[in-house]
Formats: C-alpha cells, structure tokens, sequence
C-alpha cells in the first residue's frame, strides 16, 4: 500500500500542472479534461487492482474471483472510455498521457522497491 500512495502523491503532482498547461496551449477544454480522466482511470486501475490481489491473496478459490472480478473491472473501464472517445468528450491523446503518467510511476515506484529489499 505504501507504492499506492506514493503513485498517488507523485501522479497528482504531474497531472494537475500537465492539465493547467494544456488549458493554455491546446484545445481548452478536451485535453485537459482527458489528462484528468487518464489519471484517474489509472489510479483507478491501480487500485483496484491492488485490493483485488491483497484480499485474495491466501484464499483456496482465488483464481476465479481474481479473473472475473479483473474483467469486470477491465469491461467498465473499457465502456467509460469507448463512451468518453464516441461522444467526444475527451482528446484520446490526453487520456493516453494520463494513463502513461501512472504506468511510468508504478514502474519507476516498483523499481526503487525492488533496489531497496
């Protein structure tokens, strides 16, 4: 749980100044708001995940559990997205850096782990 807080704290520090910037130099209103949505489906993302595999960790019948409920996450994050494209709500590229931003800090995060043990 420590490295969630960590991605957490270092993914507010990076999006929120991203989005402001994007305001100012591109499209006003679709990249910020798809910088926003990325992060926040990553984080999202994120931790679910984690609370998939903490709480399941120890069960006999946690294989099951584990996949449906990460299809099930993966299937609403998949129509949250389709809808946020379809409807033009959000830049794609937007929600791709935001995505990125956590992707890049949890690898980064889960290397300085693995350096420190």
């Amino acid at each position: 749980m420590e490295i969630l807080k960590r991605v957490i704290i270092k993914t507010i520090i990076i999006i929120f100044p991203a989005a402001i910037l994007s305001y100012f130099y591109i499209e006003p209103q679709k990249v910020p708001l798809g910088i926003l949505l990325g992060g926040l489906f990553g984080l999202f993302n994120l931790r679910q995940l984690t609370r998939n595999v903490t709480g399941l960790v120890g069960s006999e019948k946690a294989t099951f559990k584990l996949v449906f409920l990460s299809m099930t996450r993966l299937m609403v994050l998949f129509t949250a997205i389709f809808f946020l494209i379809y409807y033009r709500i959000v830049n794609v590229f937007g929600l791709l850096f935001g995505f990125t931003v956590v992707f890049a800090l949890i690898l980064i995060e889960g290397a300085r782990v693995s350096k420190s043990e």
